[in-house]
Formats: C-alpha cells, sequence, structure tokens
C-alpha cells in the first residue's frame, strides 16, 4: 500500500494551466524506499494542467456527491489529513513543555516494512516521523509455503528501527498489523512470536477484510467527487484488494469487496523467469494479466449492475493505492527521483498508465533498472504490478486514476485518534508501547 513518507501537497489535473515543477534536490528515491540507485535523469514535465491544492482534499469535479442514508464502515476523523515533514529525529520536548501523545501505525507487507508515527492536530492529524524499507518478507513463500530466515532477518532489521522511533516520539498507542505473507507462511504466527520478542511490537495477522477497509479508511479522501459507485483497490506484494464503495458524508459505505492472491512479489515468483527475447516477456505478461483476470472474473460479474449504473450518472471514478500506481504516476509526469508531493492525489489518464505498463512489460530487467523511479528494488516486480493494474482497468474502465500515496497506516491512525477522541482508548490491536518496546530494546 502507500508507502511515502511526509509532506503532503497534491497535484490534481483539472484543466487549469499550471507551473513547471520539479523534483526535490537530494532526496532520490522509488516508491517503497527512501532511497534507490540505479536511476536515469530525465526532464520533469508535469501533465497538462496541473494544479496544486491543499493535501487532503479530494480532487475538484463538477459533480458534487450525493448524501447516503447508509450508514459508514466505521465513525472515523473527518477526511483532511495535514502531514508536514517528519521532523528530525526526536527527541525531548522543548524546555518548559510537555510531551505530547502520539499515534503510531506499523504496516508490515509482504514486500515493505511502512511506519507512521502522528499526533492529533484539531480534528486531523500531523506526521512526525515515518520510515520504510523494502523488506520483501514473502520472498520465496510460492515456492516453499514458508518465510525464509534471510526475509525475517531483514524483516527484524527494520523493525528494530521501529521500535527505536516508537520510543523516541513518546509513542501512546499503537497498532501493528501484518498482512498476506504472514497469512499465507505456514511459520508466520512463529514469526510474530519472535517479533514481540525481539523488538516489543506486537503484530497482529489481519485478515484480508480488515485490510481492505483499512485502506479505504486511509486513502478515500483522494477519491474525486460523483455520484454512484466508486472503486478503490490496493495492489500489495502478496496480494491484491478491490472495494466498491459508495460515499457518504464520511467514510464510504462498503458495497462489495475482494482480495486475490496476486501481488506484485507472488505474481512474479509464480509465473518464472522473464526469459531473454522481448517475445518471451511479452507472453509472459499475458499470462500474468490472463491470472489475474480469471481471479478478478466473479468479482467483475457481481460489480457488473453497480458498474452500469455507476456509467449512467458519469464517469467511473477509480482510486489506487500501491507503489504500481504511484511508480507508474511518477513514469507519467517524468520525475527525474520521486516526489510524493507531486504523486498523491494526481488524476492521471487511464490511457496513459496502459502505455506505460505495455512499454515496461516489453523491456528487459536490465532496461527498466535504468529508469527513473523504478530502480534496482522494483525492477524485477513493477511488470506484475502492471499486469493487475491492467486487470483492474479492465475490470472497472474508469477514464481516469485517482493515485493515492497512503492507505493501511493512514487508516489506522485514523481509527486510533478516532477511538481515543471518543474515549475508547482500547480497541482490536490498539496497544500502549511503552514497557514492551522498552524492554527489548533493553535487553540488545
Amino acid at each position: 500500500m502507500a508507502e511515502h513518507d511526509p509532506p503532503a501537497a497534491k497535484v490534481d489535473v483539472s484543466g487549469r494551466p499550471g507551473r513547471r515543477r520539479k523534483g526535490r534536490k537530494g532526496k532520490a528515491g522509488s516508491p517503497g524506499s527512501p532511497q534507490t540507485a540505479g536511476t536515469a535523469k530525465a526532464k520533469v514535465r508535469p501533465a497538462k494542467g496541473a494544479r496544486v491544492t491543499e493535501a487532503g482534499k479530494a480532487p475538484r469535479a463538477e459533480q458534487q456527491p450525493r448524501a447516503q442514508s447508509a450508514p459508514p464502515v466505521q465513525a472515523a476523523v473527518p477526511a483532511t489529513v495535514t502531514e508536514t515533514e517528519a521532523a528530525p529525529a526526536a527527541g525531548k520536548p522543548a524546555p518548559g513543555s510537555l510531551p505530547r501523545q502520539s499515534y503510531a501505525a506499523i504496516d508490515l507487507g509482504t514486500n515493505n516494512c511502512r511506519l507512521l508515527i502522528a499526533r492529533p492536530s484539531g480534528e486531523n492529524f500531523t506526521v512526525i516521523d515515518a520510515f520504510s524499507r523494502v523488506v520483501r518478507l514473502g520472498e520465496g513463500i510460492a515456492q516453499s509455503g514458508r518465510l525464509s530466515d534471510a526475509a525475517m532477518e531483514r524483516t527484524l532489521s527494520a523493525l528494530r528501527i521501529c521500535a527505536d522511533k516508537l520510543m523516541r516520539r513518546n509513542v501512546y498507542l499503537a497498532r501493528s498489523v501484518a498482512t498476506e505473507a504472514c497469512r499465507r507462511a505456514v511459520n508466520g504466527p512463529e514469526f510474530i512470536e519472535r517479533v514481540r520478542k525481539e523488538t516489543g511490537i506486537a503484530l497482529d495477522i489481519i485478515s484480508a477484510r480488515e485490510e481492505a477497509r483499512l485502506a479505504v479508511l486511509g486513502c478515500h479522501v483522494l477519491l474525486e467527487d460523483g455520484f454512484g459507485p466508486a472503486m478503490i483497490f490496493d495492489i500489495g506484494g502478496g496480494s491484491t484488494e478491490l472495494v466498491l464503495i459508495e460515499s457518504t458524508g464520511t467514510v464510504p459505505r462498503i458495497l462489495d469487496w475482494q482480495s486475490v492472491p496476486w501481488g506484485v512479489v507472488s505474481l512474479t515468483e509464480s509465473c518464472g523467469g522473464e526469459g531473454t527475447t522481448r517475445e518471451e516477456r511479452l507472453e509472459r505478461y499475458r499470462h500474468m494479466h490472463s491470472l489475474v483476470a480469471e481471479s478478478f472474473a466473479a468479482f467483475s460479474k457481481r460489480v457488473g449492475p453497480a458498474r452500469e449504473s455507476a456509467s449512467q450518472d458519469g464517469p467511473l471514478r477509480l482510486l489506487g493505492t500501491s507503489g504500481t500506481v504511484t511508480t507508474l504516476a511518477s513514469l507519467h509526469l517524468e520525475l527525474p527521483q520521486y516526489d510524493r508531493r507531486m504523486v498523491d492525489g494526481l488524476i492521471v489518464p487511464a490511457e496513459s498508465m496502459r502505455d506505460i505498463s505495455s512499454r515496461l512489460s516489453s523491456m528487459s530487467i536490465e532496461e527498466r533498472r535504468e529508469v527513473a523511479c523504478i530502480g534496482r528494488e522494483r525492477a524485477d516486480l513493477v511488470v506484475a504490478g502492471c499486469a493487475i493494474l491492467e486487470a483492474i482497468l479492465d475490470l472497472w474502465p474508469a477514464a481516469r486514476l485517482g493515485v493515492a500515496d497512503r492507505g493501511i497506516r493512514e487508516g489506522i491512525l485514523r481509527s486510533l485518534i478516532a477511538s481515543h477522541s471518543h474515549g475508547h482508548s482500547r480497541g482490536p490491536g490498539i496497544r500502549a508501547t511503552g514497557d514492551a518496546v522498552r524492554n527489548a530494546i533493553g535487553a540488545r
């Protein structure tokens, strides 16, 4: 899911002329990792009509959403998220001030380990620290059914950094979740217990349904205004979630959802090597697309009436949160390096995403490694992401795709702050962090 760190301004393609913006110097990185080697320089050319708007607000559209009488999935804080650059590491409060309570969310996925720490800011929150690292926890699960020793060590190294940040930032409540890799691996629960003992972080293996709900909660504010049902999706490392929603005054109501066991890691590993020729690469890509489309077939049939209804009310609305969509959005803008401010909230023509996917699917891995905003860490996985994205565009053929660099972590933070503001300091998976993390760090 979304995997870049603050700040947050966003770009909305609205038809108004805009000024050209360049990526920030000295902040090289690919989606999902702080830094990526092997990126090539390119001229920055944001899409025509790019417009910078306030963070966290949904893109403007001609139509306004209708009021819905059905209750939302979960009460939550209002839809605006205020995010700032993460402050310098940590610390002691200023003289004469009291330390303010902060909240944390950890999302341990099949490919990435991500952390956000935030403080309430009125009815919203301000991100004060963040961390993201590609750990590839699910590497090899498609063949062995187990988490490998190397993958577990990489992940533990990242989680130790998270534990240190939890202590330094005076985190009051946290929720830490693990998704498809730990759901699928036979030694997933054993690894969760090892993490608890060595870091003090208590990870909960959440269901695919909960994963989909949190993703919607974290990113729905970026969905374009409009009438009728809309689709939100999350392409992960080990699975992909699609959620059909209906807008309400607060959190969207979930009408239907589907999780399939195809993510960028699981699909890549299941389809073998890329081959040596362009024809072999294209044949592999077609096979990937076919596998994903087949897994979507029943869901596509179920949402057919909603798709027809939505198309009569206006343009189909589609929003994606994943490293795949943020990477392809960066290529659409021709950014020389990833810049969250340019990507989070961007609206991209679906045809542009298809064109980029087609181009990447025919390239060799060596060529993809030299493409800005892909680099070495994603070069082998991005093709699978493209196949999944194209299957989604076939299922829900929107003309425009909304891009969200936010998801599960933001959804967790909203839930934490909302629960505490309503006097519920505990809920499923919500824990005070102090003693367990402190003891684990002290035992190192």
